[in-house]
């Protein structure tokens, strides 16, 4: 059976087109506060914004950067959208940010404007370098160009080179609050209702909300644990349920959620390995996920 992957239900704006912080106020205030001071007490010149994914570390990057540059400096951007190989053709399909890539933009400060305005050099995010690409960068912070700043952003310190890691001044950004996260769904989801599940589920992280949204998959949860919970659910409802999951591999992990939603901890380890062997073995997504959701349906 050939199921359809679904098309997005909503479109989320760019870290860099947006001007909208929901949270982490503490952070931006305290980088305001050495900004509005350099003259007195130099800034540090690496500043690495860590935390869980979708919690808003790129747009308060974003945010800092333009209050540095502020349209007059320079701006480079190191993400996967601007990735190259060596022959300088894009690579933004790719997994891994290269050290072409890096090398490249080292290129274009060492071109750029000498007019003494501040320059903003912002890499989204460290994770995703390679090694090589992270030692390059570590080269370039080693001895800071003057007037400019680095924006680091990383989801997981442990991912980060100790070298590079030591270079930076540190700053951990928490998960959003409930009620930050309801503010940041009236702004961008507008009168959709989003039930106190999803809330839980997101974990602080409006962009876990968002791809669900986008997917469709909020609602595919709901209904998944609509399923597990009902004593007259059979066979045929989870493999429905099963095939709504497989349409998009980045929805296979509210099978876990669910897991996690019904306090199943031991079941945790086998889904794990069972989800990571569909793609690594080639299996058929939606029998895959049946097995799992019956072992739970099984366990309840």
């Amino acid at each position: 059976m050939v199921v359809k992957k679904k098309e997005k239900l909503f479109e989320f704006p760019n870290p860099m087109d947006n001007d909208c912080l929901i949270g982490h106020t503490d952070i931006l205030n305290t980088f305001i506060q050495a900004w509005q001071n350099r003259d007195k007490h130099p800034i540090h010149p690496v500043w690495m914004l860590c935390g869980p994914r979708g919690i808003g570390k790129a747009t308060l990057a974003y945010k800092i950067a333009r209050m540095v540059y502020g349209n007059v400096g320079d701006f480079f951007i190191i993400d996967l959208s601007k990735n190259i190989d060596e022959r300088g053709n894009s690579k933004s399909d790719a997994k891994s940010i290269s050290v072409a890539t890096v090398r490249a933009m080292i290129e274009r400060m060492q071109m750029s404007s000498m007019s003494g305005q501040w320059r903003v050099v912002l890499i989204d995010s460290v994770d995703e370098l390679t090694t090589a690409a992270s030692n390059a960068i570590l080269k370039l912070l080693e001895e800071p160009p003057a007037q400019t700043l680095f924006l680091l952003v990383t989801h997981q310190l442990s991912n980060v080179l100790p070298t590079v890691r030591s270079r930076a001044r540190v700053e951990k950004l928490h998960p959003l609050s409930i009620s930050e996260l309801r503010e940041l769904c009236i702004k961008f989801i507008g009168d959709t209702e989003i039930s106190s599940e999803i809330l839980k589920l997101a974990n602080g992280s409006f962009g876990k909300i968002a791809n669900l949204k986008a997917s469709g998959g909020d609602k595919i949860y709901e209904k998944l644990l609509e399923i597990l919970q009902d004593k007259h659910s059979d066979a045929s409802d989870m493999l429905n349920i099963s095939q709504q999951i497989a349409t998009d591999s980045s929805l296979y992990g509210i099978v876990l959620d669910a897991i996690a939603y019904f306090g199943l901890a031991d079941l945790y380890p086998k889904a794990t390995r069972a989800i990571s062997d569909i793609n690594r073995l080639n299996l058929k997504a939606d029998i895959a996920i049946f097995k799992i959701i019956a072992e739970i349906k099984k366990c309840l």
